[in-house]
């Protein structure tokens, strides 16, 4: 099976936070973790884990930190590059497991005039998108399935597109949306609502004690598109997206790591 993500990379810290600071506060983060991650990275290796032939096309900074190592957890990378370094990110883990992002300014995303093997969408089964130019979309929607979430719910107003399926959440602001606004309606929309489970699909318990919710929300994402890009009913592919994201909070960072397996 073979699936495409369109999205960014933010390059990013992770470290442990005693507490999340209020305004004028100071918290000092402890045992860092770098690595290549932000939404499109997360779910384009989440796909290539669940099985699947996945396709990234996304921005690369000049820095040529990221692509090596998300090549090397099974994801082909079409990167267009770009002249400044990657986006970087900083998350602060709390003693709950609980994320917050600080991303350091804008991300970098692939437009459709990057010469990137765009016709080759066509050709895959699913297409999740998390990119930023609504022409890219367009060019997205010649797969037979394609997920979008409502981060880029602007996108998909401007595109005119039919989403598959749009996935939002309940309790994120970056992911609320006015559906009145679209020309065409999708023909699903999921709101999910962390560990209470969400639309169409019932809540996962950890296999684990949980250590960090990064990443969770874009794993459920390529759950849901590998899940119908393998012609499951919707059903099916919701409640298999749900497993594959209780699984990612009992790791900590973006992506699971062996015993001893060095930092990136």
């Amino acid at each position: 099976m073979r699936v495409a993500v369109i999205g960014h990379i933010e390059w990013t810290t992770h470290g442990r936070a005693p507490f999340i600071p209020a305004p004028g506060q100071i918290v000092h983060l402890t045992d860092p973790l770098e690595e290549p991650a932000g939404g499109g990275a997360v779910s384009a290796v989440g796909l290539a884990r669940m099985g699947a032939e996945t396709s990234f096309y996304t921005a690369l900074g000049s820095d040529g930190l990221s692509a090596p190592i998300l090549e090397g957890m099974g994801v082909t990378v079409h990167g267009a590059p770009r002249d400044r370094p990657q986006t970087r990110a900083v998350t602060m883990t709390d003693p709950a497991g609980e994320r917050t992002i600080v991303v350091t300014g804008p991300n970098l995303h692939p437009d459709a005039s990057d010469p990137l093997p765009w016709e080759e969408l066509a050709d895959a089964d699913g297409v999740y998108f998390t990119g930023l130019d609504p022409r890219t979309l367009e060019l997205a929607r010649a797969a037979p399935v394609l997920v979008v979430t409502a981060r880029r719910f602007e996108s998909l107003v401007e595109s005119g597109v039919r989403a598959d399926v749009l996935i939002g959440s309940r309790s994120d602001p970056g992911e609320q949306f006015d559906l009145t606004r679209l020309a065409v309606q999708p023909d699903h929309v999921v709101v999910t609502d962390g560990r209470r489970g969400g639309t169409g699909y019932t809540p996962v318990e950890p296999p684990g004690p949980v250590v960090d919710s990064y990443g969770a929300g874009d794993t459920f994402a390529a759950g849901v598109t590998f899940g119908l890009a393998a012609r499951r009913p919707l059903e099916e592919a919701l409640q298999f997206a749900a497993e594959q994201a209780a699984k990612v909070v009992t790791w900590r960072g973006a992506y699971p790591r062996r015993d001893g397996e060095p930092d990136w």
